[in-house]
């Protein structure tokens, strides 16, 4: 596993920290993996794993989204971030990150 996806997997359990998660979702890291989110936390995906919806952005973008220095819907209009599945899901994961 990557650094890069091991650290974004310890930021998204510190911002999912008892937040209610009614859904599924994957963050697809360019060159880096992905990441499954449940409302048991985020983990490195694994093969198999069927997402809701699924989000796709490369390194930086996704670090900044966690970092707060970009806004999720910001990213996604401006084309950084694609969304692929219950754009509801998406729209909830955002706020929690944004």
């Amino acid at each position: 596993m990557s650094e890069v996806i091991s650290a974004a997997v310890a930021a998204l359990n510190e911002k999912l920290s008892g937040e209610d998660m009614d859904f599924t979702a994957k963050f697809a890291i360019e060159d880096e993996g992905e990441i499954f989110v449940s409302s048991d936390g985020a983990r490195p995906a694994e093969e198999g794993d069927e997402a809701d919806v699924t989000l796709s952005a490369d390194v930086e973008t996704f670090q900044d989204m966690l970092s707060g220095d970009l806004n999720p819907t910001t990213a996604f209009m401006t084309g950084k971030l694609s969304v692929d599945g219950d754009m509801g899901a998406a729209m909830k994961l955002g706020s929690v990150l944004g």
